[in-house]
């Protein structure tokens, strides 16, 4: 009997997804389309040097998920559906108040974890919670209802759940399971076609329409699927230049001369899409909702916590900025704030700890300068010893999703921030996934430490930062 293992069930798991969204949402295609277009071409102008941070294969085949469930039992189910795929809990998000808009969640994000994982199929979804608990946003009587709405559906049965559970334990499945646990994994993420109960989505609409689109139905479903470019402002242009409506502008990092750090996101605007209503008065009518929109990603160096803290002061001083010049764009504004206070060099960014990286020898340089005693990093680096390869950042900004959300949303919603908001951090939602949710920065650390690890046992001396 053929088994497939948990990487091959996770790259036809995102494929079966793609070709899903695609026939819901066919802008999805012109996007990818569209990106497979940008990636090829820069790979033409810059060789290999474009595959800097993953193969060009990788890179055009990459895609992140994104989807919203409603309670902490439906969160516990969706991780073990994505355990199934060797995909893993890592990163607290808290969108609450990462917007001027009613965004009521918190989220993490499902993905491998593993350098060799990543390199075989990087799938990662980005699962949203809607914290019903938080009075910010509901009221008791609201509480209570979304309580029972959400309690009374039912979005992963059992068979999906029990064949999960086997494929993650045996990290494989035979070919007529896997048959099955794709089928089925893949049909909870179809847009439903039940008609919706417009008075009890317009009520939730009034808080958020997130809310709306967790709450309100009785189904979950995909609400993008995201491609990966290597230029994502030539990607702007050209979604653009085919008449394609995108948000306001890239979230994120500003385009500057010198490294991509962390990530860059942007989207086409969320597009009308026909469902069914149910009145008040019991009669069923077509309608429209926009909740879901097309989204596409640049990835960057993935940062130290050094380099985070840098980062979120360079983010600051562009919010000060913007106050104070209004007539200015973000992103000039930002660029400014950029060349003015982040090295400009990848090399620069290692020797000062700002972010991760993996090295190699410079077997010449090493020759003409033998190291015969213990060293630091930074001074094989700084010698030309040893060269430094960015670690790819893998994961999200809180701040850019709310933006993407906030950018596709027609109403800013209600927020009482009178109010005190519940707590939720990243032990609260390990609790509620049933597993520990891994910290992006101690990923990243350990596959830099497993590098300075190799390296000083190939030069035969201690090595320390």
């Amino acid at each position: 009997m053929k088994y497939l293992e948990s990487w091959e069930l996770r790259a036809e798991f995102a494929r079966r997804l793609s070709v899903m969204y695609g026939a819901e949402v066919p802008a999805y295609n012109t996007l990818v389309g569209v990106s497979t277009e940008v990636n090829r071409d820069f790979f033409e102008r810059h060789g290999a040097s474009a595959e800097r941070f993953g193969s060009i294969s990788r890179v055009t085949a990459e895609r992140h998920g994104a989807i919203r469930v409603g309670s902490p039992r439906e969160m516990a189910q969706v991780a073990r559906v994505f355990a199934a795929f060797g995909m893993y809990p890592v990163g607290f998000y808290d969108l609450r108040d990462a917007s001027s808009s009613a965004v009521p969640v918190v989220s993490t994000a499902f993905r491998p974890v593993d350098p060799e994982e990543l390199a075989r199929n990087p799938f990662r979804v980005f699962t949203s919670m809607l914290a019903a608990e938080d009075p910010r946003f509901f009221t008791p009587t609201l509480q209570e209802e979304l309580a029972a709405f959400i309690g009374a559906r039912k979005l992963f049965g059992e068979e999906l759940l029990t064949l999960a559970d086997r494929a993650a334990a045996e990290k494989s499945l035979g070919e007529a399971d896997a048959e099955r646990l794709l089928t089925l994994a893949t049909a909870v993420f179809e847009l439903s076609d039940e008609p919706v109960d417009l008075e009890w989505y317009r009520r939730l609409e009034a808080v958020s329409a997130v809310a709306a689109d967790i709450g309100g139905v009785t189904t979950t479903h995909i609400n993008h699927l995201t491609p990966r470019v290597l230029d994502i402002d030539g990607l702007y242009e050209r979604m653009q230049s085919r008449g394609i409506t995108m948000i306001d502008e890239i979230q994120g990092p500003p385009r500057w001369p010198g490294p991509d750090v962390l990530l860059r996101q942007t989207s086409f605007r969320a597009l009308g899409e026909n469902r069914v209503f149910r009145h008040s008065d019991g009669t069923v009518h077509d309608g429209e909702l926009r909740v879901r929109f097309g989204e596409v990603e640049a990835r960057g160096i993935a940062l130290t916590a050094a380099g985070r803290v840098l980062y979120d002061d360079m983010v600051a001083e562009t919010d000060r900025l913007l106050a104070d010049h209004p007539h200015e764009t973000r992103v000039d504004l930002a660029r400014t704030v950029w060349e003015r206070h982040l090295p400009h060099t990848e090399q620069d960014l290692a020797e000062q700890g700002l972010a991760f990286f993996t090295f190699t020898i410079n077997e010449e340089a090493l020759s003409a300068d033998p190291v015969v005693c213990a060293v630091t990093l930074q001074s094989l680096i700084a010698a030309g010893i040893v060269t430094p390869e960015p670690i790819v950042y893998e994961d999200f900004l809180p701040r850019s999703a709310a933006g993407i959300f906030q950018s596709n949303l027609t109403e800013k919603g209600s927020k009482d921030e009178g109010q005190t908001g519940t707590d939720y951090d990243i032990d609260r939602m390990s609790l509620i996934v049933g597993a520990t949710v891994l910290d992006p920065t101690d990923l990243y650390q350990r596959q830099q430490d497993a590098s300075v690890t190799a390296l000083a046992q190939r030069l035969g001396v201690d090595v320390t930062y």
